[in-house]
């Protein structure tokens, strides 16, 4: 399996997409600093996941999820969370 998943800077309250074969470990090393797109704006929260069966599928799912499109459409998904912390 393969996520792509959404995480929320709690410095700054950007978020940051991406994809993992393992989603914990990912998360574990955004929050330590050791992914370099994300280092200095951690600690994050994660705010969404969703799965893929392949590693293509997830590619594909992310290339549609950091467009414009695909943001509104995660804007949507999570704007309750969004305005809990916002």
């Amino acid at each position: 399996m393969y996520c792509n998943y959404v995480l929320q800077s709690k410095r700054d309250g950007k978020l940051y997409t991406g994809s993992a074969g393992d989603l914990r470990k990912r998360f574990k090393e955004h929050n330590s600093g050791k992914v370099a797109s994300t280092r200095g704006r951690g600690p994050f929260n994660l705010i969404y996941y969703e799965a893929c069966l392949n590693e293509q599928d997830a590619r594909a799912r992310k290339k549609y999820l950091k467009s414009g499109m695909g943001k509104r459409y995660l804007r949507n998904r999570v704007k309750r969370f969004l305005s809990l912390t916002g």
